[in-house]
């Protein structure tokens, strides 16, 4: 197990970490969503020893990580750690060897994951010659080479056209299907909704909520009724008994069902508005689920 364990920080007077805590598991993908601000990159700079915890600890298999297990990490920070002269090749072949690879193994491994990820044709280039969404797979590459035990990524998919996050998101399943637990932080909510096991909502510096999209859906009310009725006068559905308005635009409303609320008398309400082109129920998108989980708590009067 990769654990984040009640993880503390603060920077002069600001509270970057606050607390709250994370686990993955072998095999398993966990994403981790917060606001610019929120304490993803500081969680995972502290994981990697960049960044020293005032509390709390990051443990790999029950042990608190030292400079040892680190080395069986592949981390991928959100600002490249590249050497924009050095060839890709040559680069990839030269993290391999500071994990422990002999030479003949790094060279290998270099050549696998240029070929892997795409950059075959681009191997004897130097990094700063490259476009940033090739510079981007070279980084990965560099995560990857090691031969990892664990997957660190603060925003894997930045910078990537949809040909390189598919690229990278079949890398990563790969580990993952080798045991490989991966853990990344990511604002492209569809991609972790899609990929991850798990998710991780981080707000004001500690996790708000936490577990499988399914979970989160069944913690903030589970389904919604979307009933398109393109003439409705706006705010038709506000008095209706057991029924709360999520969204309302143009005819397009979004509702939360109370238990033992009839949808049909939903439908007929709808009817009596005029036409309605769309009756169906859905499922909170993570977009959705992360923006009721970060909104700040109402105020008191």
């Amino acid at each position: 197990m990769l654990e984040f364990d009640g993880l503390h920080k603060a920077y002069g007077g600001n509270q970057g970490l606050q607390g709250g805590g994370v686990t993955v598991a072998p095999g398993q993908m966990d994403g981790v969503c917060g606001a610019n601000g929120a304490g993803k990159t500081t969680t995972m700079r502290i994981a990697m020893g960049l960044a020293r915890a005032d509390a709390g600890q990051v443990r790999w298999r029950g042990q608190p990580l030292d400079e040892a297990s680190r080395q069986r990490i592949g981390y991928m920070p959100e600002e490249r750690g590249l050497y924009p002269k050095m060839k890709v090749a040559q680069q990839l072949a030269y993290f391999a060897r500071l994990h422990g690879l002999t030479a003949a193994d790094a060279a290998a491994a270099a050549e696998h994951w240029t070929e892997r990820l795409g950059l075959g044709d681009r191997r004897d280039e130097r990094v700063e010659k490259l476009s940033l969404g090739n510079q981007q797979r070279v980084q990965l590459a560099a995560a990857l080479v090691g031969r990892p035990e664990v997957l660190i990524l603060d925003e894997p998919f930045s910078g990537l056209d949809p040909v390189g996050v598919d690229s990278l998101a079949e890398a990563l399943l790969e580990q993952c299907r080798n045991g490989v637990p991966v853990v990344f932080s990511s604002h492209q909510l569809d991609l972790v909704e899609r990929l991850c096991d798990a998710v991780g909502i981080l707000a004001r510096g500690t996790i708000v909520a936490s577990g499988t999209v399914p979970e989160l859906r069944a913690a903030e009310g589970g389904r919604q009724l979307r009933v398109v009725a393109p003439d409705a006068l706006h705010g038709w559905a506000g008095a209706l008994p057991g029924v709360r308005v999520v969204s309302e635009q143009r005819g397009d409303t979004l509702l939360e069902l109370g238990p033992g609320t009839d949808d049909q008398a939903v439908l007929a309400a709808a009817l009596r508005t005029g036409r309605v082109t769309h009756f169906g129920w859905r499922e909170p998108t993570l977009v959705e689920l992360f923006r009721e989980a970060v909104a700040a708590p109402a105020v008191a009067a």
